[in-house]
């Protein structure tokens, strides 16, 4: 059964679809960007509010501004913009749902008119985004927005033809300025420390370089609340999609699989106002920064502690790593000797129970999530999930054992061959950056830690991690990731 508008009401028992009327709906997001984590989040969270009959007018209209995004276009309009997420926990209980909250779809590239218009139309009233890090033409070393990018250029020469998140929403609001309209709320929906802020930063960098009286009207108008977003969304296959063929008989273009754990902390900073989530789940908060340090810290760097030992040990998925004896133990001290010493108290959470959620989710064997997702993009990854760690445990005068090893397991990896001698490649932007750095192997401390732009000056100019980023590189060389680990963890 191809799903379509027309075979909701043909959907085998288990599988619910939408209850309202989707034509009733006007699309007061758009959001660009859409690939699974938003599908499997935001949407998510919109979709439970028009189930109960409310949020009309918060339907969402997804945005591609990539030639990359043909695909998820071309998918979604061919079934009437609906999907299915299928929810995979760690048993064989699985919960499936047909999605209807995105109701249209722009590629940019195709219709740059149409965005504009849909930009500047008075429904509109929120701007949300998932464009990855790198989205934000923010340079990791110094924090400063990187002007010099073609694309970034283009748009500075070009504003009234823009291809850039940045020259859209510039051009939008100019024009919403001019018309007498209220502006949208920018709310970044990316996996990263005060989100909402680097957001803000980015755009008005752009802007007051473009037009600088603008860039004063947006500072005066616009909003950008920060928020902490999470849930484990692994890159659908073409396996996932036959599993939901087998189990349900739905044949989708690009379902989206996910956790049954899902979590969203948001401030309430708002200029043109907001569906209710907070009826739905979602945590309103005034600051997101206790949970945002909380997540980063413990989420984000456990995965990159056990990813890099598990991947050059020869494993594949991270609920490998869990039933890895060694690797489940040197992730829990991490947490609770290196991390939570370093984190404040985070309103509403105990952080015993969150920690084991963590591990829990970790561990399950029916999402599947791959090492080779978590490896990815470590370079960009490492400022904002570990080296903050690594940082104030130096100052505290911590143990720094485990934090250089995880330091180590990254340079380790970055050689590109397992233990088992398997070469793979590195899936990194910086990738041949990185493998000329670690290419000289007698070299390898000074080389490593000389990456200014990573690790910084108290890194660097640490004997005591020096030492110890030395002893676990050469252990993990001479002795291999489980005799190593027997060490860590004795």
């Amino acid at each position: 059964m191809k799903l379509s508008s027309s075979s909701l009401d043909q959907l085998p028992e288990g599988v619910s679809a939408p209850s309202y009327d989707r034509s009733a709906c006007t699309q007061g997001i758009v959001h660009v960007g859409v690939g699974g984590f938003h599908r499997a989040h935001q949407a998510i969270y919109t979709e439970r509010l028009l189930n109960q009959g409310k949020a009309k007018e918060w339907a969402i209209c997804g945005v591609g501004l990539r030639p990359e995004d043909r695909g998820m276009n071309d998918a979604l309009k061919s079934q009437d913009f609906l999907y299915t997420q299928f929810e995979l926990g760690d048993t064989d209980d699985t919960q499936t749902q047909v999605i209807g909250s995105i109701q249209n779809f722009i590629l940019a590239p195709d219709a740059p008119e149409q965005l504009i218009a849909k930009l500047t139309s008075e429904e509109t009233r929120i701007v949300s985004l998932t464009i990855t890090e790198g989205g934000y033409c923010v340079d990791d070393a110094t924090g400063e927005f990187m002007f010099d990018l073609p694309q970034i250029q283009h748009d500075l020469n070009n504003p009234d033809s823009p291809k850039t998140i940045f020259g859209y929403l510039a051009k939008a609001l100019k024009m919403r300025r001019d018309q007498g309209m209220k502006p949208f709320t920018v709310m970044s929906c990316d996996n990263l420390p005060h989100n909402g802020k680097v957001a803000k930063k980015a755009l008005m960098d752009f802007t007051t370089r473009l037009d600088s009286e603008l860039a004063g009207w947006i500072d005066a108008n616009v909003s950008f609340p920060n928020a902490m977003v999470d849930r484990i969304t692994p890159m659908t296959s073409a396996a996932h999609k036959q599993q939901l063929l087998d189990k349900t008989g739905i044949e989708d273009a690009w379902p989206v699989v996910c956790e049954t754990f899902i979590q969203w902390v948001l401030e309430d900073n708002f200029c043109n106002g907001r569906p209710a989530w907070e009826e739905v789940g979602v945590q309103i908060v005034p600051d997101v920064t206790p949970y945002e340090q909380m997540k980063l810290k413990l989420l984000n760097g456990s995965h990159l502690a056990l990813t890099y030992l598990g991947f050059t040990k020869g494993q594949s998925f991270v609920h490998e790593t869990m039933e890895d004896a060694l690797i489940l133990k040197y992730v829990r001290d991490f947490m609770d000797l290196d991390v939570t010493p370093q984190l404040d108290p985070v309103p509403g959470i105990d952080l015993t129970e969150y920690k084991q959620t963590l591990i829990d989710r970790f561990s399950n064997r029916a999402i599947c999530d791959q090492l080779e997702r978590t490896c990815s993009d470590g370079y960009a990854k490492f400022p904002k999930y570990v080296i903050l760690t690594v940082n104030e445990a130096i100052k505290r005068g911590q143990k720094l054992d485990r934090v250089a090893l995880l330091v180590a397991s990254w340079a380790w990896y970055l050689r590109g061959v397992t233990e088992t001698g398997v070469s793979y490649k590195i899936p990194d932007p910086k990738a041949d950056f990185l493998k000329e750095v670690v290419a000289d192997e007698a070299n390898i401390i000074d080389n490593f830690l000389a990456m200014d732009e990573i690790f910084g000056p108290t890194i660097a100019g640490s004997a005591e991690f020096r030492s110890e980023f030395e002893r676990a590189y050469n252990s993990l060389r001479d002795n291999g990731v489980d005799e190593t680990l027997k060490a860590y963890v004795a």
